[in-house]
């Protein structure tokens, strides 16, 4: 697992103490989206597709740190868009340190090597730097030949400077386990801290819907990977129940409320990946007004297919807090990769009734 002892400590106590106050829906990490302008247009991302109004905006420093004391998460996830292009970003960064919370600051790394003389290494600090796999997979991932060699030349960079390095890496249709084996040993080379993993979320306004894989195909693919990955030295910064999970080998439900949005329309419901349930003033209201129960796989045809850590890591830390041992087997085993795989639950319309239908009355 590729999170520092500090880290996990820190994590560790904020998750007992929510456990000891009885909380029942907290967050985890705060997924703080100051704008939505990016320097690349992937064609699996739908974050993109707003007018030149929308993607001018930008979250001030005060509403950032603000949202960061109002929710009270340990960790902070800062994706966009692409964050570096946010003028304020340095201030940003500098007073959620002071905050101590962990920040993971997502960067596409085209602008990494211009603005990392703005930034000081802190072990509060993580640069998660956007590969989608090898040099061919992530240029056609995001639509852009040579994005590969620069991203590399920046993460080489950032550790050569003491900086703490991720790799956030997306999963697409047509990749395969041996491909994405190898680029796992790759980035493992490199000498990053951890590798996050997750199949692409279907967004709708993506301008290539092809390129989704479905939830069957991702935990083949996961178990594939998992099979080649055997007493290798990755660093997947995951907990060993979610990768199990990836694997086909555990049921859960969603928890979008362990990582909530804040962007440029304020608090997003329910969370990261679905932009047109609506927006509310505070964290509280988002927690206290969303039908949580509306959201997830088998619930709501919008989830059906999604895999992605920003709804499911949270479900799997609970899970761990909850049953110790089994996360601790999955741990030292590794991921199961035979035998039966977990059905997840379809959506299936209601199918009206006799009271559903409406009767026509002639006076």
């Amino acid at each position: 697992m590729g999170v520092p002892l500090r880290q996990q400590i820190a994590v560790g106590t904020y998750l007992m103490k929510q456990k000891f106050k009885g909380v029942g829906k907290y967050p985890l990490v705060l997924m703080l989206e100051p704008l939505f302008r990016c320097n690349l247009e992937c064609a699996g991302c739908g974050k993109i597709a707003y007018p030149d109004d929308i993607l001018n905006k930008r979250l001030s420093v005060e509403e950032c740190l603000q949202a960061v004391d109002e929710c009270g998460a340990p960790m902070v996830s800062i994706p966009g868009g692409e964050p570096l292009i946010h003028k304020e970003m340095p201030e940003i960064v500098a007073g959620i340190v002071k905050r101590k919370k962990f920040i993971y600051l997502c960067t596409n790394a085209l602008l990494l090597k211009k603005k990392i003389k703005d930034y000081t290494p802190s072990p509060y600090l993580t640069f998660s730097v956007h590969l989608d796999g090898n040099q061919a997979r992530h240029d056609a991932s995001v639509c852009q030949d040579g994005i590969f060699d620069i991203a590399v030349e920046a993460i080489k960079m950032a550790l050569d400077k003491g900086f703490r390095v991720t790799i956030n890496c997306t999963l697409f249709q047509g990749e395969t386990s041996q491909e994405v084996a190898d680029f796992l040993d790759y980035a493992t080379k490199l000498g990053v801290e951890g590798i996050t993993m997750a199949p692409g979320f279907s967004y709708e306004d993506a301008p290539d819907q092809d390129s989704f894989i479905s939830s069957q195909a991702a935990k083949e693919l996961f178990r594939g990977i998992f099979a080649i990955g055997k007493n290798k030295n990755w660093k997947l910064n995951h907990s060993s129940l979610y990768l199990d999970f990836l694997a086909g080998n555990q049921q859960y439900d969603c928890t979008p409320w362990g990582n909530p949005t804040r962007n440029v329309f304020g608090w997003q419901k329910p969370c990261y990946l679905l932009s047109d349930e609506g927006y509310v003033d505070s964290f509280q209201e988002m927690m206290d007004s969303t039908d949580w129960d509306k959201y997830g796989a088998g619930k709501n045809p919008k989830c059906e297919g999604c895999m992605a850590h920003c709804g499911y890591e949270a479900t799997a830390v609970e899970d761990t807090l909850a049953h110790p041992l089994k996360a601790l087997g999955a741990a030292i085993r590794g991921p199961r990769t035979e035998g039966g795989i977990v059905q997840v639950p379809t959506f299936k319309p209601a199918t009206p009734t006799l009271n559903d239908i409406p009767v026509k009355v002639e006076v």
